[in-house]
């Protein structure tokens, strides 16, 4: 079992971090599993349907946001700075929520509602020294 499939099992509960609905998303973000992947139609920006490309990605976005102090602080060894359903609506943008819920198999609002409670602590579980690990380090 790899780090990022240990963090999430720890956090959802039970094995890996798959076997919650919730755990498939994380596990797809931060683990950057559809990296360079687009929803069919969909253009190249990140609102559109494009997913992060891992933990640096997911980063990115959220500096890109204006949220960037969010996501540093979840990576830091500080204590972790909340962030709401609305924020996390605005990094990711209206399609790829969409498509994150329906992949989870959750309502949209309920989706965001559980990936604000869950993504602050999946990162600082990522990051246990207070740093983004190098790219293709982290085992899924």
């Amino acid at each position: 079992m790899g780090l990022l499939d240990s963090v999430l099992g720890g956090l959802l509960g039970g094995g890996a971090g798959g076997a919650s609905p919730i755990g498939s998303v994380l596990s797809s973000l931060l683990g950057g599993g559809q990296q360079g992947t687009q929803a069919p139609g969909m253009g190249g920006m990140m609102g559109g349907g494009q997913m992060p490309g891992g933990l640096g990605g997911l980063v990115s976005s959220f500096q890109q946001a204006g949220l960037g102090h969010l996501a540093e602080s979840w990576v830091g060894n500080g204590p972790n700075q909340s962030v709401s359903p609305q924020q996390l609506q605005n990094v990711f943008g209206e399609q790829q929520v969409q498509n994150m819920a329906s992949q989870s198999g959750m309502a949209p609002g309920d989706f965001l509602s559980q990936l604000s409670q869950h993504l602050p602590n999946a990162v600082h579980g990522m990051t246990p020294n207070g740093q983004l690990p190098d790219e293709g380090s982290i085992s899924v």
